[in-house]
């Protein structure tokens, strides 16, 4: 017997997946579009002077984390000093409310500079912060390509945004 798993907020990732752009979704930068979108929709968990964020949309893992510059930028040596140290205090913050919220093991911090190194946005920098825990790899990545995500992210940015340091 053939089972399905039904993930239906893939298909817009998947149609803008060969934009020339850079942009993984229609419409153009999603970081730039969060700018001027209400936080749930945009899933803005926190924004700050030089830097907001938010809510992978496609996660490695729940409470996947992206911290952008609200300027674009592409290259990471033309963020500003000050863009640079804000980015990485958001980070911490952000890994401070991930452990009030999720206790998480360890985390993945990372920039993907370029497509070729993986970046999904290679025309606006943003830093990736990935909650981990232990025995997190199960058998469904391995056997299916398939991750689970246990929380609806809509409930979790509600819970980090809440848990955010002030």
């Amino acid at each position: 017997m053939t089972r399905q798993l039904w993930a239906p907020w893939r298909l817009e990732y998947v149609q803008g997946a060969g934009a020339t752009d850079g942009s993984a979704e229609q419409g153009g930068c999603f970081l730039c579009r969060a700018l001027d979108e209400p936080d749930e929709a945009a899933l803005v968990v926190h924004r700050g002077n030089a830097a907001l964020v938010l809510l992978n949309r496609y996660p490695y893992a729940s409470g996947h984390l992206l911290v952008a510059p609200r300027r674009h930028v592409g290259a990471f040596g033309d963020l500003t000093d000050a863009e640079a140290l804000e980015l990485h205090r958001l980070a911490a913050a952000g890994m401070a409310a991930l452990a009030a919220v999720f206790s998480p093991d360890g985390y993945n911090l990372g920039w993907n500079v370029g497509r070729v190194a993986g970046a999904g946005l290679p025309g606006h920098a943003h830093l990736h912060v990935v909650p981990r825990w232990n025995g997190d790899h199960n058998f469904m990545p391995v056997l299916a390509d398939v991750k689970v995500l246990p929380e609806h992210i809509d409930l979790t940015r509600s819970k980090l945004a809440a848990a955010w340091p002030r």
